[in-house]
């Protein structure tokens, strides 16, 4: 099974990489943005916020398998 990023405007890898650190080290959204940018990924913490929602179900089903 594949993750479809149809649709989604940033390469693949920077949307796993926030979701894998959102989950992973639980820190807020903001702050999620602030390591982001810290890496020269300017992305909104509502944008996170809908990746990691969007994401990490579909990311979790496809590990389970």
């Amino acid at each position: 099974m594949a993750i479809d990023f149809k649709g989604v405007h940033d390469p693949k890898a920077v949307v796993l990489y926030a979701v894998f650190f959102y989950v992973r080290y639980a820190v807020s959204y903001r702050d999620l943005e602030e390591i982001m940018a810290d890496r020269g990924v300017v992305v909104d913490h509502a944008t996170l916020n809908r990746w990691v929602v969007k994401f990490s179900p579909l990311i979790a089903a496809v590990l389970s398998h």
